[in-house]
């Protein structure tokens, strides 16, 4: 296993270590690019413009423009850094089980820690992985600001459709107090504060633990499914479309169709 290799299973690890850290911190990382609001508008029931003027004003308080920024340059931008110091700590294995490995394939990866293994391969490995975290948090910032008008139109028609007229009135005339205000414009943030993300981190352990017995069930849960076919099992003409689809020869895929026969 390469460095590079070594310190992208690292990356890995604390994009999973960070998934787990809540359901904000999961949208702030992975939402998906979300399809244009004029389409959101056009698959969506017809909302009373009233209630989505109220809507609107009601997220301005709870998701204001810019609360992806505050989350990915500040407290998740030190929670990640902590996270990393974390999997320094976890052995190869159990990184790779968190990626999807199989318990095979972590039993025959080396028993040393992160931190072990790279204090050899690379002395700049805590500077390099840090560089390299900060780098990857400041493009997703990018990203996020790019979606984050439309997660805001497409939370104002979720409002609008599950909270009446009244009941949006009295949430925005609450947040146009000091006290709240000081809460809504904190509610998704203070997820990310350290004493509740240390909280949170205890959950790496638990999760570790119950790994084995997890990877059996889900192994159990599709055992009566058909297994995935192989290339010798296809006609010709779905290896040729395959081909086309993985951007390779048919002629590659005939030809390790043909070994899987022997």
């Amino acid at each position: 296993m390469t460095s590079n290799r070594i310190l992208q299973a690292g990356l890995a690890g604390a994009a999973a270590l960070a998934l787990c850290a809540g359901p904000q911190a999961a949208s702030a990382q992975t939402a998906p690019p979300a399809p244009a609001p004029a389409t959101v508008a056009a698959e969506a029931a017809p909302v009373d413009p009233a209630r989505l003027a109220a809507a609107r004003i009601t997220i301005d308080h709870i998701f204001p423009s810019g609360t992806y920024a505050r989350i990915l340059s500040g407290p998740l931008d030190k929670m990640m850094d902590s996270m990393l110091g974390n999997i320094g700590q976890m052995p190869l294995g159990n990184l790779a089980a968190m990626g999807g490995a199989s318990p095979d394939q972590v039993a025959k990866m080396p028993k040393g820690t992160l931190e072990e293994i790279m204090a050899i391969y690379d002395p700049a490995y805590h500077q390099r992985m840090t560089t390299a975290t900060h780098a990857m948090m400041n493009e997703m910032l990018v990203l996020m600001n790019q979606v984050e008008p439309v997660i805001r139109d497409g939370l104002a028609h979720a409002y609008a459709g599950r909270f009446t007229l009244d009941q949006l009135t009295e949430m925005n005339r609450f947040f146009a107090t000091p006290t709240g205000d000081a809460y809504a414009s904190n509610a998704l943030v203070i997820q990310m504060d350290p004493q509740v993300m240390a909280k949170m981190q205890g959950f790496m352990p638990l999760l570790m633990k119950a790994m084995p017995d997890m990877v059996k069930k889900v192994e159990a849960a599709v055992a009566a499914l058909p297994k995935p076919r192989q290339l010798s099992d296809m006609t010709p003409a779905e290896r040729a479309r395959l081909a086309k689809l993985l951007g390779v020869s048919a002629a590659s895929l005939n030809k390790e169709a043909a070994k899987q026969k022997k």
